[in-house]
């Protein structure tokens, strides 16, 4: 086989597992959705497909591994191509995790919708879902449109995501303290709030591995983090 039919299979490949890439991304934006949409509604249905769907997440996660493992033991890629299918790795396990996040939050709906809601903490969760969600379509159009400038901006926009858990976690202090009643709730409400400032996380990897492809170096590393509950923590 020539050069030319070794790289033409090579691209057809790709492009095959890029689209599973584009697939999984599709459900990982909707359990994004609709977990935070089955928690504000308090809809445990709604909650429990978010839950089922993540099956598929899973699935397709396992089959880009297998695909991206047949074209480097079948195509022998060269260092740069093999930089892509490494990639195309590493964006379906971010992408699994954030569908984790999502499971998890659609697991604690059920429990909050038994307890009296926390003013519109829900809503406000609902609001940062939507922004990680936006975040990771511009994320994967800059992957899949090699556009390093859209991924910059993504990952300029975690540090929104970063501020809003930091209001919420403030708030769900304040609620607490004002009324021992409300920590239940409150524990769970964190505990979602966090997971959503963390698929934001796994996000900015995202849109960090198209800069990557684009330009061959790395964002800065020590992006600063705007999540500052952990100093509160400690007191």
């Amino acid at each position: 086989m020539s050069d030319q039919h070794i790289a033409s299979a090579f691209d057809r490949d790709l492009e095959g597992v890029q689209a599973q890439i584009m697939k999984m991304g599709g459900l990982v934006e909707d359990a994004i959705r609709l977990s935070a949409q089955s928690l504000e509604t308090r809809d445990a249905d709604l909650a429990e497909k978010v839950r089922t769907a993540d099956k598929s997440i899973d699935a397709l996660e396992q089959l880009i591994n297998e695909q991206a493992a047949r074209v480097i033991a079948l195509r022998a890629p060269t260092a740069i191509d093999l930089r892509l299918v490494l990639s195309v790795i590493k964006i379906s396990a971010n992408l699994e995790r954030i569908g984790d996040y999502a499971k998890n939050m659609a697991k604690r709906t059920h429990v909050l919708s038994q307890i009296p809601p926390v003013n519109d903490s829900a809503g406000a969760i609902r609001r940062m879902a939507r922004s990680v969600e936006a975040m990771l379509k511009d994320a994967l159009d800059a992957y899949i449109q090699r556009d390093a400038d859209l991924a910059m901006d993504v990952i300029a926009r975690d540090e929104d995501v970063d501020q809003m858990y930091n209001a919420l976690f403030r708030q769900f202090l304040t609620y607490m303290m004002e009324d021992q009643g409300n920590i239940t709730a409150c524990m769970h409400l964190h505990f979602i709030a966090k997971n959503t400032e963390r698929m934001g996380d796994h996000v900015t990897s995202i849109a960090e591995q198209t800069v990557y492809l684009v330009t061959g170096e790395h964002p800065e590393e020590d992006r600063p983090k705007a999540d500052k509950t952990s100093n509160v923590a400690k007191g």
